[in-house]
């Protein structure tokens, strides 16, 4: 950290700190909430068409690939689809998008709960959850009154 210096009226040398960040603790949450809810769903949804992470259609249960049409992994394609979708969403208009993140991840936890084991991810993607609605919280319209980060949230 550089210091910068200045004389004073009797000529002595003081050295002066720089300007903090003039950003928030909220500034700078909605910026990192924003950016991991905006790379991740994608990540994981091109993921779905590679497999590189692992092998999907496990995650999906049964009930759930009886109601869809095609294959579990047809299915699977469709979800990294969607995922795609919402991390774009993120990206340009975090106020909505976060809510869709939101939804996303409640259907994944129902899913995940009724196919009886993978109670860790479950409650992994409830963090997951919460940090998303974290994220809804400071896109929306109070913190833009309050000239926060999320006022620069193109509406």
């Amino acid at each position: 950290m550089s210091h910068t210096r200045f004389s004073s009226a009797r000529g002595l040398q003081v050295a002066r700190r720089p300007r903090p960040s003039t950003r928030t603790g909220a500034d700078q949450a909605f910026v990192l909430l924003r950016t991991v809810f905006t790379v991740a769903p994608i990540a994981f949804g091109l993921d779905k068409f590679f497999g590189v992470l692992t092998n999907w259609e496990q995650y999906l249960a049964p009930w759930v690939n009886d109601l869809v049409p095609g294959t579990a992994h047809q299915a699977m394609l469709a979800v990294g689809v969607v995922e795609i979708l919402a991390g774009i969403l993120v990206a340009v208009r975090p106020s909505i998008g976060a809510y869709v993140i939101v939804a996303w991840l409640a259907g994944i936890i129902v899913n995940l709960l009724t196919i009886g084991s993978y109670y860790d991810v479950a409650l992994r993607d409830f963090g997951l959850l919460v940090g998303a609605l974290a994220l809804a919280r400071l896109a929306g319209p109070a913190f833009h009154a309050s000239g926060t980060a999320a006022a620069r949230d193109p509406r």
